[in-house]
């Protein structure tokens, strides 16, 4: 396991001047539903796609604990481009759990990110709220030991430039043993991309549907075959926690970023009533502070739960419960944050040109990734109360 030296500064592979080109794109992007093409090519050249590829293989050798700051950092910049990032990140992230826990099916995207291939997530599907646990894509047996994908997959970002897609189907070929097979397949004739993401914010992510028509997974491109339903499998797991800690992660950079813009705006704003700055009046001091206590929380929370993960520790059934968790109480506060902060700025931000306009319109997006505030209440509620009687 690749171990980085403390202190880590995220500002050494993300540094001022590269945020600042991304903080400038985003408003284009937002304004033009646009992809931010030149973003991920700089990240490319920064050696982001393989931040989390052991050394060994070429990558960065970093763990989740300075993945999830460096997103914290670039989502402050450009929520939309380490949203979709986040996806290709969620793969390569799986990859690193497996095989720290001595299972190697995954070294192909380690080798693939260190070589520029980009990877999707094709999980999402309309109306499937078993999410991993179930899946309307069929996934047809091929003799060599590949499989044929028939569905359709929604809010697959990184829509436009994705070269392998990691995604689930089911298998119902032995109809007493279904299996939902963990595949990936590349972007052939047989997948179409709908240009329909047209959306109220992260536009930039280009989050399109995808349609799956026989694509073809090859035999080595195959990772898992697990049971519907709950399960312990630890492809299961690499995706739940990987995807839930970087995700908390962005909503928590949104958050901080609000926050800065509150504290500048309060400064720089004068009462026309008392003559004195906005940031000496004591609503506007309470209301700062208010975003502060419930944005400190989040960091801290983030960073013992993804060294948890880095570090291989046992929460058992806990896991599950801890890991929704945190994203539930990043998105409602990152969304509260937000809130706060439009009301310190004042109408200005109600002009679609305000950073702090989009920001409101980005956040709301973490309303919608699983796990939805339902599901993370319920399975908090099963956590500490064991489940319902049936």
């Amino acid at each position: 396991m690749d171990r980085v030296s403390a202190p880590f500064d995220p500002a050494a592979i993300l540094p001022d001047d590269l945020l600042a080109r991304f903080r400038e794109r985003a408003a284009v992007h937002d304004r033009d539903n646009t992809f931010p093409q030149a973003d991920l090519d700089e990240l490319r050249d920064a050696g982001y796609l393989a931040l989390l590829v052991p050394t060994a293989l070429g990558g960065g050798g970093l763990g989740l604990v300075e993945t999830s700051l460096l997103q914290q950092r670039l989502a402050g910049a450009a929520p939309a481009t380490a949203l979709a990032i986040n996806m290709h990140l969620v793969w390569t992230g799986v990859a690193k759990v497996l095989a720290d826990r001595g299972i190697d099916a995954l070294r192909f995207v380690q080798e693939g990110a260190v070589a520029g291939d980009v990877f999707a997530f094709g999980i999402s599907e309309a109306g499937n709220d078993l999410v991993l646990f179930g899946s309307d894509t069929d996934a047809a047996p091929l003799p060599d030991g590949g499989y044929a994908f028939t569905g359709t997959k929604i809010f697959t970002s990184l829509g436009p430039v994705w070269t392998q897609l990691g995604l689930h189907g089911l298998d119902v070929s032995t109809p007493d043993e279904p299996r939902i097979v963990y595949a990936f397949v590349p972007r052939t004739d047989a997948v179409v991309t709908r240009d329909d993401w047209d959306t109220l914010g992260m536009r930039g992510t280009q989050s399109r549907t995808t349609e799956l028509h026989g694509a073809v997974a090859p035999a080595d491109r195959v990772v898992r075959r697990v049971a519907p339903g709950p399960n312990p499998d630890p492809i299961v797991f690499g995706i739940f926690s990987v995807f839930e800690l970087l995700l908390a992660s962005v909503y928590t950079g949104i958050a901080r970023r609000a926050l800065d813009l509150a504290v500048q705006t309060a400064g720089r704003r004068t009462s026309k009533k008392t003559g004195a700055a906005y940031s000496q009046d004591p609503d506007i001091r309470r209301r700062i502070a208010a975003m502060a206590l419930a944005y400190d929380a989040l960091p801290p929370q983030l960073e013992v739960l993804s060294r948890d993960v880095d570090s291989v520790a046992d929460h058992g059934p806990r896991w599950f419960s801890l890991l929704s968790g945190v994203k539930h109480r990043a998105v409602t506060m990152a969304k509260q944050v937000v809130d706060d902060a439009v009301l310190v700025a004042g109408g200005s931000s109600y002009f679609a040109s305000s950073e702090l306009s989009r920001l409101y319109r980005d956040v709301l997006a973490g309303l919608f990734h699983p796990s939805d505030p339902e599901s993370a209440h319920a399975t908090v509620a099963t956590a500490w109360l064991g489940p319902l009687e049936s």
